[in-house]
């Protein structure tokens, strides 16, 4: 009987193991081993969003230009021309003047335009981007996934006054979502250019928020415009207060639907009573009012409109306002 020999067997899984081993180091980056982004940055590339300077390089301190900002951000947040329709093929020169439409970051210009990232139309590609630009670029792309509720908070930064006022909101948005991070001074250092592993943290961050975090519904749009309030007096201890605002036709309303008291204050809320869907009415625009009557220490201010998916009007509790010891009344027309 003849014998076979096991060494072939044995050298063809020893070189596949080889092949896996050489094939795992590739994968790793050599030079963010102490990277406080480290795991950012290996999850950007395992989910191929980016990629090294070569040699099995990231280059972690290095600084990011606004070519590869731009690219980074597009690419991270998945936008694209997909819901846009164009009567011609956009080009990069269309919208900014220093962008070759033959770059390899071109497309993503484009992008960035359409989706209105605030990004100057004069912008270098090859040069250097600051920390605030970086964070206002990333919050308008943000903005593209949905509204998202923030808490209403406004968080102290020490070199506050060196950031540019169009980019404070950007930036504290960030901040309030644990995107981007202060250093241990509680400087933002705004214009100073931001790394790439700075970049590669901050967007790993946004990715997961993005994945974590559900956007509100949009508010309804409201069919009544002009709302305002007056203050009538009725006698020495007690006014009326009238919302006014212009209705699309006579089947519509308006009520009071809550009264708040801080201090001083009686904050109004109101909303629209619909029409009856079985009515036809006149395309008249209709001037339409709602009343409440508190103690005249008390100063009316408007709030806002509160929505419902019925119409209030039908309701035969009545509206739900605050009751105030100096027990105000209200009524609608």
């Amino acid at each position: 009987m003849k014998k076979f020999s096991r060494r072939p067997l044995f050298f063809l899984l020893l070189a596949a193991l080889l092949c896996c081993s050489v094939a795992g180091s590739a994968s790793a980056f050599q030079d963010i081993q102490d990277d406080p982004e480290k795991k950012a940055i290996e999850q950007l590339k395992e989910e191929g969003i980016v990629s090294g300077v070569g040699y099995g390089q990231f280059a972690p301190r290095e600084q990011l230009t606004a070519g590869n900002a731009v690219a980074l951000i597009v690419k991270g947040l998945d936008l694209s021309l997909s819901q846009f329709l164009f009567v011609k093929e956009p080009r990069a020169s269309d919208y900014f003047t220093k962008v070759q439409d033959n770059a390899w970051y071109a497309q993503a210009f484009v992008i960035a335009s359409v989706h209105d990232l605030g990004i100057p139309k004069d912008i270098d590609p090859e040069a250097p981007v600051t920390k605030e630009q970086f964070a206002h670029w990333l919050y308008k792309a943000l903005t593209t996934k949905g509204d998202y509720a923030w808490n209403e908070i406004y968080l102290i930064v020490a070199d506050e006054d060196d950031i540019d006022e169009a980019y404070k909101n950007s930036i504290q948005r960030l901040l309030i979502g644990k995107i981007a991070k202060l250093d241990q001074d509680g400087k933002f250092l705004p214009k100073k250019p931001i790394t790439r592993s700075e970049a590669a943290g901050w967007l790993h961050r946004t990715r997961t928020f993005v994945k974590n975090v559900q956007p509100v519904e949009p508010l309804p749009q409201s069919v009544l415009s002009d709302v305002a309030l007056k203050t009538e007096k009725v006698n020495e201890d007690i006014v009326k207060f009238v919302v006014t605002a212009q209705a699309p036709h006579p089947g519509y309303g308006i009520e009071i639907a809550n009264i708040s008291f801080e201090g001083n204050q009686a904050i109004i809320s109101y909303r629209t009573t619909l029409p009856d869907p079985d009515a036809l009415y006149p395309q008249v625009i209709t001037e339409v009012k709602a009343e409440a009557y508190a103690s005249a220490r008390y100063k009316g201010v408007l709030g806002g409109e509160v929505y419902s998916l019925h119409s209030p009007g039908a309701a035969e509790a009545g509206p739900d306002h605050a009751i105030d010891p100096d027990r105000p009344v209200s009524s609608a027309s």
